[in-house]
C-alpha cells in the first residue's frame, strides 16, 4: 500500500472483509467522520504484508483512503491500539454489532456520536459479565442516532406517562399501547419499558421481555431479512441474550 501522511489518517473499524481477487481484500469499514465505507485494500494477502493481520474487527485502526467513488481505495492502515478481547458469547455479540450497523446505516453517512458508542460498546462487551445490558443500550442508540429512536415514557396515543403496573403492545412507528394483560399478541410491561429507556439492569423475565420487543422493532426496520449473527447466537448458544 502507498504510504500516506498522519494527517490524512482516520479513525476506523473493520466491520466484514472479503477477499477480492487473488491478492486484495474487500472491507466494510465504519470510520469515525464518514460513517460506513467500503474500500479495497490492493494488495493485502500478499505474503508478508502487515494490513490483512491488522484489517480485522474489533481493533481500532488509522485508516488512510483516497477515491471518490462509492469503494474507494485503502493507502495506509496502522492500528491505533490493541485489539478488543472479544471471545466466545462476546465474540457473538461483536458480530451481532457489527452485522447491524451495516444493514441499518447507509454509506457514507457521517455517525461520530454512533462511532463512540460502537466503540464503548466493545469495551464493555469485553469486560461484561452479562452481556444483555451491552446489547441493548447499543440498539437503542444505534435506532436513536439513524432516525428510528424508541418512545420509552409514554403512550403513543394520549402521551400519557406509562405505567409501570399495565402492559402495552409496541408499534415501532409510533410506541406503546396500553392494552389488556390478556390481549393477545406480544405485550410488554410498562416497568420493562422505564427500565430500558432509564438505561437500568433489567433481569429475569424482564430482560426476555426488552430482548423479544427489541428483536421485534429491529425486524421491523431490517425488513424481515433475518440476521446472520443471530443465527450463529442460535446454533452456538442456546440463551443468547
Amino acid at each position: 500500500m502507498d504510504r500516506g501522511t498522519p494527517a490524512q489518517l482516520l479513525d476506523g473499524h473493520v466491520l466484514h472483509r472479503w477477499d477480492y481477487g487473488n491478492t486484495s481484500l474487500l472491507v466494510e469499514l465504519f470510520i469515525r467522520p464518514q460513517g460506513r465505507l467500503p474500500v479495497i485494500a490492493k494488495g493485502a494477502k500478499r505474503p508478508r504484508t502487515a494490513a490483512a493481520a491488522l484489517l480485522q474487527p474489533f481493533r481500532p485502526l488509522l485508516l488512510g483512503v483516497t477515491g471518490r467513488g462509492e469503494v474507494r481505495t485503502l493507502t495506509q492502515v496502522e492500528p491505533a491500539g490493541v485489539a478488543v478481547p472479544l471471545v466466545g458469547p462476546t465474540l457473538y455479540c461483536g458480530f451481532y454489532l457489527n452485522e447491524l450497523i451495516m444493514r441499518l446505516l447507509g454509506r457514507g453517512d457521517p455517525h461520530e456520536r454512533l462511532y463512540d458508542h460502537y466503540q464503548t460498546a466493545l469495551v464493555d462487551l469485553a469486560g461484561a459479565e452479562e452481556v444483555a445490558g451491552v446489547l441493548r443500550r447499543f440498539e437503542l442508540r444505534l435506532l436513536e442516532q439513524t432516525g428510528y429512536a424508541m418512545v420509552l415514557d409514554r403512550e403513543a396515543d394520549q402521551g400519557r406517562p406509562l405505567d409501570p403496573e399495565a402492559r402495552y403492545q409496541y408499534d415501532p412507528q409510533h410506541g406503546p399501547r396500553a392494552c389488556a394483560a390478556a390481549a393477545p399478541g406480544f405485550s410488554v410491561a410498562g416497568s420493562t419499558l422505564l427500565a430500558l429507556g432509564g438505561d437500568r439492569q433489567l433481569q429475569g423475565a424482564a430482560a426476555r421481555e426488552a430482548r423479544e420487543l427489541m428483536r421485534r422493532v429491529l425486524a421491523h426496520y431490517l425488513g424481515g431479512r433475518p440476521l446472520k449473527s443471530r443465527e450463529l447466537f442460535r446454533r452456538s448458544l442456546p440463551k443468547a441474550p
